[in-house]
Parts: structure tokens; C-alpha cells; sequence
């Protein structure tokens, strides 16, 4: 199964065939290079199967390659774009920065630049699927909890700052508090009226949504990622995020990852 799909637009059979050829060269059969001989095959292409890279020549006959942006743009596609063209219009340039594209470049490529596009994009791409991942699994009570923090007073702000930069201690609200100059038990009827949540919840929601980003984004084993999220043991780490989410840490990263 190959690692991200690499779709190659272009009317010149020569030119496609020659980038198509470079990529499998340098790529080893760890990605899916496709080509596509106009702006219409291609959009056929991507409701078919999913393009992470589109690579497309910029003057095409019938759908130039901004008419095919314009066009998945319109239908939620979206691979990360690297536009090729023989020409150096500045209008060009601005029209494709608008319309999301990330590199630019002029033919004849050389073997050194086009590679180092395909990797800069395949970065891009690669932060942006985890983005999307991580959005889906973000604990909403934290994300309802966070908007409310535009209203609320200096002490509180200042606490979940202190509080989420310190996620690997035993975070205590004693110690919260004395950070914010304030009385614990005042603090602690604050902090519930202006977020919604106890410190305690909120704290446990954000030591669990630390491990859950963790949990998908890296490889790292159970016991660093209980560390990493302030528990000094992966026995009670589990117990804890089991209740949160209703499954292990191991069931829930081949859940999502």
C-alpha cells in the first residue's frame, strides 16, 4: 500500500511522463505517482481516490490548471498544490498563492528542484493531516472552556497559561492559586463561574487531551506518554484515560492513527 498519492496534470505526455519517471526514481515505490492528461481526467481522478500532491502545468486547453483549482477548491478537495509553468506572468503567481498554492515552478525543472518541492509539499501535507486528525478527537468541553477565556479576568487567564505549560507535574490548585496571588478556595469558585469546568476537570481534560495529541501524532510507548501528560505511572494513566474515553490508550491509537 503506497505511503500518499502524487497526481502529475499536464497536456504534454513528454513533460508528465519525464516528472512521473524522476519521482518513482526517487520516491522507491513508497508513493502512488499518477498522471493526468487535462484538467478534466484529473478532477475524475480525485473524486475517484484521494490526491495528497497535485502537480499541475498552469496553461492547459479547456481547463487551465486555475480553473482545475478553483474547481476542486469549490468541491472540498484538498491536496496540497504545486503549479508548473513555462511562463513567469506575475499574475500568474498572485492568482495561485490565491488560490492555495505552495510552490511555483518554471520548465525546464531541474531533478534538484522538483524533488524539493514534492518534499516541502509532502511536509505541508503531512502537518496538515495531523491537524485535521487532532481537530477531530479535541475534547470539547476544553475547546468551550478556552473560548470563554476572552472574557474571563487577569488571575484566571494567567492560571491556565501556568497550568498548561506545567501538564507534566502533579499540578495541585494550592499551587495554581498562590501562582495567581489568590485565596484557593476563591480561586476555586472563580475558576468554575468564569470556565465552566473545576480545576480538577480541567486539568485532567487537558493532561488526557495532551496524551490523546500524543498518542496519534507520535510512536512514543505508553509510559512516556503517561510522563509527558503528568501521571508518574502508566497503570493509573490508563485507569484515567480509559474513564475519560472509553477505551484504552492502545485501543485508541489504532482507533485513530
Amino acid at each position: 500500500m503506497y505511503a500518499k498519492t502524487i497526481l502529475i496534470v499536464d497536456d504534454e505526455p513528454r513533460t508528465s511522463q519525464g516528472i512521473k519517471k524522476t519521482l518513482e526514481d526517487w520516491s522507491c515505490g513508497k508513493y502512488q505517482i499518477i498522471t493526468a492528461d487535462n484538467g478534466e481526467e484529473a478532477i475524475q481522478v480525485m473524486r475517484r481516490q484521494k490526491i495528497h500532491i497535485l502537480m499541475t502545468d498552469i496553461r492547459m486547453p479547456e481547463i487551465t490548471g486555475l480553473a482545475l483549482l478553483k474547481t476542486i477548491k469549490e468541491q472540498n478537495m484538498s491536496p496540497v498544490v504545486i503549479l508548473i509553468s513555462a511562463y513567469s506572468e506575475f499574475e500568474y503567481a498572485q492568482e495561485a498563492l490565491r488560490l492555495g498554492v505552495v510552490n511555483y515552478l518554471l520548465k525546464p525543472i531541474s531533478r534538484g528542484k522538483l524533488i524539493e518541492a514534492v518534499e516541502d509539499a509532502l511536509r505541508i501535507e503531512e502537518k496538515r493531516e495531523r491537524a485535521e486528525i487532532i481537530e477531530k478527537v479535541v475534547d470539547d468541553k476544553l475547546v468551550h472552556a478556552n473560548t470563554r477565556t476572552v472574557t474571563a479576568n487577569g488571575p484566571i487567564r494567567e492560571a491556565l497559561h501556568y497550568i498548561d505549560h506545567h501538564l507534566q507535574n502533579e499540578l495541585t490548585l494550592k499551587e495554581v492559586a498562590d501562582h495567581v496571588h489568590l485565596n484557593p478556595s476563591y480561586f476555586s469558585v472563580l475558576f468554575k463561574e468564569q470556565l465552566n469546568l473545576t480545576f480538577s476537570e480541567y486539568v485532567t481534560r487537558s493532561k488526557i487531551q495532551r496524551a490523546k495529541d500524543l498518542l496519534i501524532t507520535t510512536d512514543l510507548p505508553l509510559d512516556d506518554i503517561a510522563e509527558e501528560a503528568g501521571y508518574k505511572t502508566a497503570k493509573y494513566f490508563i485507569k484515567i484515560f480509559k474513564e475519560f474515553e472509553g477505551l484504552t490508550p492502545t485501543a485508541y491509537r489504532k482507533k485513530h492513527k
